[in-house]
């Protein structure tokens, strides 16, 4: 039986990639450096720092990982913090208190900064309904890398065979498939390059999903 949702949250809970790419390539610009639509998808659910590090190796940039760590940053919390049109992917809020109030238990598993999580969970008042949020920055490895989804279910507070992963990237989905959890694919507007064919289940919107399959576990 279904009694943990692990949430990823770019994406699948709030639409911050936008933010992210203006970031981004507002700061490839800086640097002089042409990142192809194909290169910039494979760095979905990589941690800025990861992302950092294959740009510098790519483009062979003398800059500091943690130098274009935060100036991306900058940039991206600089938009975040003006862009008023931010919202709540259409449907989640209400999959999220649904879950919630049937004795759920969600946890946050993203490849976000601690700080761009902070932001997202103070901004639609999130943190009620979770018990803990997890940032990829604190792992080496990013998706598909396991890491953040098994020490996401070691969070929680039923075993990992009770867990289960909503994700909208392909590097999302390995990793939920490493880490040996179910997974729902989410099929977001901005996922179009990302292949969720190896999540057990894939969804178009998030009333698609019915809690009572959610607690059965499909």
């Amino acid at each position: 039986m279904l009694k943990t949702v692990i949430f990823d949250m770019d994406g699948v809970i709030v639409d911050t990639e936008p933010v992210h790419k203006y970031a981004y390539y507002k700061h490839f610009e800086e640097l002089n450096i042409e990142v192809s639509d194909e290169l910039y998808a494979s760095f979905t659910g990589n941690s800025t720092r990861n992302v950092f590090q294959k740009v510098k190796d790519t483009f062979n940039l003398s800059h500091e990982v943690e130098d274009l760590i935060l100036r991306k940053r900058f940039l991206f919390n600089d938009a975040f913090d003006t862009k008023e049109d931010l919202y709540l992917i259409e449907g989640v809020e209400d999959l999220i208190k649904s879950l919630h109030a049937h004795g759920m238990e969600l946890i946050l598993a993203s490849s976000a900064s601690k700080g761009t999580i902070q932001r997202v969970f103070n901004r639609f008042n999130l943190h009620q309904y979770f018990s803990h949020t997890v940032s990829g920055e604190d792992f080496p490895k990013s998706k598909p890398h396991p890491a953040i989804f098994l020490h996401a279910a070691s969070l929680s507070q039923h075993p990992k065979a009770n867990c289960i992963v909503i994700e909208d990237s392909t590097n999302g989905v390995e990793a939920a498939n490493a880490a040996e959890i179910f997974c729902v694919g989410y099929r977001s507007t901005n996922s179009k390059l990302q292949d969720l064919s190896k999540a057990n289940k894939i969804v178009n919107h998030f009333n698609e999903i019915d809690i009572e399959a959610f607690k059965r576990g499909f």
